[in-house]
């Protein structure tokens, strides 16, 4: 059965950190683009990162850039989202998913077939 799991959510404090974890089962993710998204209630789905299925492009929302840090670990079959300086704002459910196409990227439409359950970052005083 293939199977994308993100883990890694949970509460925390204004300015503190995550790390989600996007695992797969079932297939290898070397010859996928993966993105992270969020969605909060009310809001449609939006790009957090991205990482091309090579590593050597990732890209980043503004809202984020400079706070996140996507990487992917082929060997063990993760990419990962490291959250630093975290803000009320960044509370939503967070997903990750694959892509085939070019290169990676940041809208949600292009491409992306296979998509987790997602896991919850609330972040709160």
């Amino acid at each position: 059965q293939l199977q994308l799991v993100e883990s890694g959510g949970g509460l925390v404090q204004p300015g503190g950190s995550l790390r989600l974890s996007c695992a797969a089962s079932g297939f290898t993710l070397d010859y996928d683009n993966i993105g992270w998204f969020r969605q909060a209630p009310g809001k449609e789905r939006e790009g957090v990162s991205c990482i091309r299925r090579t590593g050597s492009n990732t890209r980043y929302a503004d809202s984020v850039k400079g706070r996140f840090t996507i990487s992917r670990d082929n060997a063990k079959n993760t990419v990962s989202l490291q959250m630093n300086s975290l803000k009320p704002e960044d509370t939503a459910t967070y997903y990750c998913a694959t892509s085939r196409a070019w290169d990676c990227s940041l809208s949600p439409r292009d491409g992306y077939d296979y998509w987790g359950q997602g896991t919850q970052v609330t972040v709160s005083s």
